[in-house]
């Protein structure tokens, strides 16, 4: 690695959380590893995950499935965005579970699964407005078209707002999905809601449920700022740092990088850390507060593709530890600067920004 700025992932933390959250529910675990695990290194986390009491693995695409089951993973994986039916013999292939939604889909993707059987989760729509089905004449319809080509094995659902304890469509969602499955509980082996709000949240609820699925919360991330107290127990395992490049005295009166945004008003030291927009650190960050040895030091002038500068106290020595993420940075801290959730934060950060893994 030459460049030196980089993401530093704290096994331990993810491990911390997992064994922390099997604690608290009856269920069993998927581990959802999409995005390259939210950011994380889906491998990485994955082993960790499977390691430490997660019996099966989420995913959004095959291509994500097919990079795990390519790394030796052997755990059932489930593809939880919608694929297209000419896909179904590789999903198969690579004993890769799809979601699916339409009886329709059954019937094309027949004449792809030719060579192993494809297992299948239903997916219900109760009141996200995306993937899903919606009503119990549709699930008939589905459970009827499939032959012996199609291994049924699960249905769910997807929660709107768990992560919003006053809100009614939590309840009202589980009341849905409920009634569509009303009588057919023997029929699939896993029956599973939730994400990571929702999890805690059904910790103490009498639910059908045998399977829940936990994303953020595996990384130590609150799902919203109103769960973090029932969350109060997960270790954040990511960390972004970056060093000083450059440090240098700009007289007053001078400007700082695109747009001449800001200007000096005495002797100013500043100094340029190598993290810009083109690793996901984007131009809203401009403002933001990072960590030099301990000292908070704002953002000036716009953040550059491979670039940005700070206001220092003093000089510091080229080389110094820049933190932009972790430790005394908290996440939920920038993506409430940048006007958007931690989520979105660690997912934007791209492949350019190398993953030490401590």
């Amino acid at each position: 690695m030459f460049r030196p700025s980089w993401i530093e992932i704290d096994r331990a933390a993810i491990a911390h959380n997992i064994i922390e959250i099997k604690k608290r529910i009856p269920q069993a675990l998927m581990a959802v590893v999409k995005a390259n695990a939210y950011g994380h290194g889906a491998v990485e986390v994955a082993n960790i995950a499977l390691a430490n009491g997660a019996t099966m693995l989420g995913v959004a695409l095959l291509e994500e499935a097919i990079e795990l089951r390519d790394a030796g993973i052997t755990a059932p994986i489930l593809v939880m965005e919608a694929q297209f039916p000419e896909y179904a013999g590789v999903a198969a292939e690579h004993d890769v579970t799809l979601s699916v939604f339409s009886a329709d889909w059954l019937r094309e993707a027949k004449a792809y699964v030719t060579e192993r059987p494809l297992t299948v989760h239903v997916k219900v729509d109760t009141g996200m407005g995306r993937l899903g089905l919606r009503t119990r004449a549709e699930l008939d319809a589905l459970l009827d078209a499939a032959d012996d080509r199609f291994d049924v094995e699960g249905v769910y659902t997807h929660f709107a707002t768990a992560d919003e304890p006053d809100s009614p469509l939590y309840y009202e969602q589980q009341k849905r999905f409920s009634q569509l499955i009303d009588g057919l509980i023997p029929r699939f082996r896993y029956i599973h809601t939730s994400n990571s709000a929702g999890a805690i949240r059904m910790a103490g609820e009498d639910v059908p449920y045998n399977l829940v699925r936990v994303g953020i919360a595996l990384y130590g991330l609150y799902p919203s700022s109103e769960m973090a107290s029932s969350y109060a127990f997960l270790k954040p395992a990511f960390t972004l740092k970056s060093r000083l490049m450059q440090v240098k005295t700009l007289e007053a009166g001078q400007t700082v990088s695109y747009g001449a945004t800001y200007t000096t008003t005495a002797d100013e030291w500043i100094g340029t850390v190598p993290v810009g927009y083109a690793d996901g650190w984007i131009r809203k960050a401009s403002g933001f507060e990072v960590d030099v040895a301990g000292v908070r030091c704002p953002i000036v002038g716009r953040v550059c593709m491979d670039r940005f500068m700070i206001r220092l106290p003093h000089e510091f020595p080229v080389g110094t530890v820049v933190t932009l993420i972790g430790g005394p940075v908290a996440i939920d801290e920038l993506a409430t600067h940048l006007g958007t959730i931690n989520y979105e934060v660690v997912c934007q950060l791209t492949s350019r920004l190398p993953r030490r893994y401590v």
